[in-house]
């Protein structure tokens, strides 16, 4: 429980990643089944819980599109159910715009583009604009919404 709690300190962990690390640890697998299921009772340990901090903090500090997310996801060990669920939700298109974060996959990608860009504006070479579109593409988004992104930041004000 221990390992667990230090391991839980630093940021939400899912199942997977936890019962990893215990077992890197040294816990036998009874062990880890009982530390688990009593930090999953006292609301510790949350899949749910975990994804949509996740993709939070993905809109926060590093906007990503929702299949990245979804693969991140993945990578973290959460179920196929859970992000299935999620896609119907809060990652494919949250309702509510919460503190100033992207609402939707194209504001997201506005705002991963900005980033990029950090007040330069788009280049007219063409080379320089799929350079710009693949960036896009390679975080997430898909073709079209690397498109619309890249031609709302080309329209004049």
């Amino acid at each position: 429980m221990e390992v667990a709690a230090r391991y839980l300190g630093a940021r939400p962990r899912t199942r997977w990643e936890l019962e990893r690390r215990l077992r890197r640890a040294g816990a036998e697998d009874a062990v880890v089944e009982r530390t688990v299921e009593r930090l999953t009772a006292l609301g510790y340990l949350d899949d749910r819980a975990f994804s949509r901090w996740w993709a939070e903090q993905r809109d926060r500090h590093s906007p990503r599109g929702r299949r990245m997310v979804e693969a991140e996801l993945r990578q973290h060990g959460v179920p196929r159910e859970i992000i299935e669920e999620l896609r119907g939700s809060e990652l494919a298109e949250p309702t509510l715009d919460y503190h100033g974060l992207p609402a939707s996959e194209d504001e997201r990608a506005l705002a991963a583009l900005d980033r990029h860009l950090r007040g330069r504006p788009i280049p007219e070479d063409r080379k320089a604009v799929e350079r710009i579109g693949m960036y896009l593409v390679r975080r997430g988004f898909n073709p079209e919404t690397a498109r619309r992104a890249i031609r709302t930041r080309r329209e004049p004000a």
